[in-house]
């Protein structure tokens, strides 16, 4: 049989049957593994309201469900990461360490692989955050902790003897809009085991610590709503009980503060489904 290369893509590809295995044995861990208790994961190192941190553990019940599309969304990177493995492994690279899990003074994680040698780990991007990899920005505004990530599995590898290259490791990054691929170098930081000690810390307590969600001012309207990277955390309304939705043509913005009220409509939070009167958009809250 003869098969159209298109310049880039050969056949030897066709041979590797743990591509469908691998892809499809993390769809299956997304949708279909059992509820587990909530544990402290090396992807949470990174910056996060301390507040969010303790209840995405003590209250996991509570959080905000994911939307349908947000799972499809996160079906890509799992889909990515299968694709991305495949074509290494086609093109002569050396693939080992596949979801290995990793331990960091009792707190385990799950690198995607080694390759050559070197930590790699796998990220489906949007358009903006594949940006700040390609220009090499990311370790000024790495709001969602891609490079603590990185430095836990560094350095929870360090004597694992696939592990050859212990001072650097690698995030492959996938633009999931247009397809664009980058490899981005980090360097290991040292603190990553005072990051854990921290976040150990926070989840231990007995009661949440205060939040810490960004906010920021909603134009000139006197109104504050939450900053893009806290209106995504599923304990938001957690963190601020009083939060208040608005649902504006560009999307839903979180209210923390109302000055003046939106002529838009307000929606109730997730667990209290339906859109509010006028009378009762128009109450005084007490907001945090």
């Amino acid at each position: 049989m003869k098969f159209q290369t298109n310049d880039w893509y050969c056949p030897k590809c066709n041979t590797y049957i743990p591509w469908s295995n691998c892809g499809i044995c993390r769809l299956r861990t997304q949708f279909l593994s059992p509820e587990k208790t909530p544990t402290l994961r090396l992807s949470q190192m990174g910056p996060k309201c301390p507040c969010a941190l303790w209840h995405s553990i003590h209250s996991p019940g509570e959080a905000e469900a994911l939307p349908p599309w947000a799972e499809i969304k996160f079906a890509f990177g799992h889909i990515h990461e299968a694709l991305f493995i495949t074509l290494a492994k086609a093109a002569g690279h050396e693939v080992t360490g596949e979801q290995d899990e990793i331990s960091v003074d009792g707190v385990k994680g799950h690198r995607d692989c080694v390759i050559d040698g070197c930590v790699v780990d796998i990220k489906s991007t949007s358009s903006l955050a594949f940006k700040k990899f390609k220009e090499r920005t990311i370790k000024s505004s790495d709001s969602f902790g891609y490079l603590e990530q990185l430095d836990a599995y560094l350095v929870g590898s360090l004597d694992d003897p696939l592990v050859r290259v212990k001072d650097r490791a690698y995030d492959i990054a996938i633009d999931k809009t247009l397809g664009h691929m980058v490899l981005y170098e980090h360097t290991l930081r040292e603190d990553i085991k005072e990051k854990i000690a921290r976040a150990k810390a926070i989840v231990a307590r007995a009661t949440a610590p205060a939040c810490e969600c960004g906010t920021v001012p909603d134009g000139k309207s006197g109104n504050i709503k939450l900053d893009v990277k806290a209106s995504y955390s599923p304990q938001k309304y957690l963190c601020k009980p009083n939060l208040r939705t608005f649902i504006y043509s560009d999307g839903p913005r979180f209210l923390t503060h109302v000055e003046r009220l939106p002529d838009v409509p307000e929606i109730r939070r997730p667990s209290k489904k339906g859109i509010l009167p006028r009378q009762e958009r128009e109450q005084d809250y007490e907001l945090i």
